[in-house]
């Protein structure tokens, strides 16, 4: 039997239930000196697992596990300095850890449907309860950072498995949303 490939340590045995009232908290970068801590102020949405080549993933896994939140609620803490910016020419800005790597928030920072969200990774929230996973973006996008095409059924049927649907793009709500904020800047849609 094939080893499955392996999607993320916070999924491959089974998605943790958040908690409904959690209220955000600190994000920790991966080192032991000097740690860059983020204050996330508020909840998180949209969380899911996400397959792109761009994201920040833990050592050996397959996809990240990434969230919004209005930037508004974001704050550098301690170790900023310690902070780049991955690609300025990116949509999301993504802010990382230049000793470690931990990437610990995007801000959309230019004119797009999710202007002024920030994207974050709750796995490293030191505190536990944040609201778990609720379906897989980008999903063929693995294929791109070395996953076998003929293995595809089996990580799809794996999240399924996992209560996350796969996508090949973004859920249908956020594509929605995509959607209408252009359709509404161009004026196909005038309400």
């Amino acid at each position: 039997m094939e080893t499955p490939v392996p999607l993320h340590p916070k999924l491959d045995n089974g998605v943790t239930r958040g908690s409904p009232a959690f209220g955000g908290g600190t994000l920790v970068c991966a080192c032991a000196d000097r740690a860059v801590r983020i204050r996330i102020a508020g909840g998180i949405a949209h969380n899911h697992a996400c397959g792109c080549t761009k994201c920040w993933k833990p050592e050996g896994a397959t996809f990240s596990i990434v969230a919004v939140t209005p930037h508004e609620n974001v704050s550098v803490l301690e170790n900023g300095d310690k902070l780049e910016v991955v690609d300025p020419t990116a949509l999301i800005r993504r802010h990382r850890c230049k000793e470690c790597g931990v990437h610990m928030y995007g801000p959309v920072e230019r004119e797009h449907a999710f202007q002024g969200l920030d994207f974050i990774h709750p796995e490293r929230f030191e505190e536990s309860g944040w609201p778990e996973p609720t379906f897989a973006a980008f999903v063929s996008s693995i294929i791109e950072g070395g996953v076998d095409p003929s293995r595809m059924n089996s990580v799809r049927n794996h999240l399924r498995q996992l209560g996350l649907e796969p996508y090949d793009c973004l859920s249908p709500e956020l594509m929605d949303i995509i959607a209408t904020w252009t359709a509404r800047r161009s004026g196909a849609l005038k309400s």
